[in-house]
């Protein structure tokens, strides 16, 4: 069933485990998630962006989400809206039917970010809808926004405090280190654990890491072995989620391991018949890769078994 995104993370938060926040943009991946939580009984965490939402169209992702939730009513899930960049992108939104929203107004000054997070966290409550919030700057590309080194940094945890009290949202994603897309670090991976230990402490709520896809080993061989190219990216190590785990994250966003194995079972059949065009046949192998991520996940994470 469909709940907020508060249901399931102050779960996460008070028992101390993770709950994965997957992306999706069609059908097959949707359904892939969906029978991966209802495996290894895990809460669900579905999310689309506003590149997804403008793809599908708000109400077939909204229809979906409530259909799968309908053909699996013990998953508690949530529908929510990934790096919403504006009031007027949540509240549309959350008219529509999702459970939970994010607003980041990172890009923005300090005070401004509070400002705009506290309208729609007002316009959110008010509709038993939860609200994400960003602090810090995550390098890489957030929907086709780009972010470069230079204006990427990291939380400060004083100010985390002082926003989490004044715009009272729900779950923060603070940036420690990490980026979005497949190439994620320069040199070795590093993410600042104490800062994330401060922020848990100072704030006491749920957190969030963005930019979580690790790029497991077997993965990106079957991307490789397909014919794809992943020259210079780094995920982060399945034992920095853990820790991040520890540390006091209790959603972890992934998307892009999910396309890296959704695309190479595609390129595999493609290239071993290119005479094929049935969809079912490049969908289904495609199905099964990622729910072999999501479920890994979920046990990595903690959250297998605590439906």
């Amino acid at each position: 069933m469909l709940v907020s995104g508060n249901e399931i993370l102050l779960k996460a938060h008070n028992k101390g485990y993770g709950v994965g926040a997957f992306n999706f943009v069609n059908f097959e991946m949707l359904k892939s998630i969906f029978e991966s939580a209802d495996e290894v009984s895990s809460p669900l965490i579905v999310q689309a962006s506003e590149g997804a939402i403008k793809y599908m169209g708000i109400e077939m992702v909204v229809g979906m989400a409530k259909l799968f939730a309908h053909k699996y009513p013990h998953i508690p899930v949530a529908l929510h809206l990934d790096h919403g960049t504006s009031f007027e992108s949540c509240k549309n939104a959350i008219e529509a039917g999702f459970t939970s929203v994010m607003i980041d107004a990172s890009h923005h000054s300090f005070e401004e970010n509070l400002q705009i997070t506290k309208e729609v966290v007002d316009f959110a409550h008010s509709r038993g809808v939860s609200v994400e919030a960003e602090l810090g700057r995550l390098m890489g590309i957030e929907d086709n926004i780009s972010v470069d080194e230079k204006d990427a940094c990291l939380v400060n945890p004083k100010e985390a405090e002082v926003f989490v009290k004044e715009t009272q949202v729900d779950f923060l994603a603070p940036a420690i280190g990490t980026s979005h897309g497949a190439f994620k670090f320069k040199g070795e991976p590093k993410l600042d654990f104490d800062r994330l230990l401060e922020v848990k402490k100072l704030t006491n709520i749920p957190l969030v890491l963005h930019g979580a896809s690790a790029i497991p080993q077997e993965v990106r061989e079957s991307f490789l072995q397909s014919g794809g190219d992943l020259k210079g990216s780094r995920g982060v190590p399945f034992d920095f989620l853990q820790e991040a785990v520890k540390g006091g994250i209790n959603k972890i966003n992934t998307d892009t391991d999910l396309r890296i194995a959704f695309i190479a079972e595609v390129r595999k059949v493609a290239n071993a018949n290119n005479s094929e065009f049935d969809l079912r046949k490049f969908f289904t192998p495609a199905m099964s890769a990622v729910k072999q991520v999501i479920t890994q996940r979920m046990q990595l994470l903690g959250s297998a078994n605590k439906i």
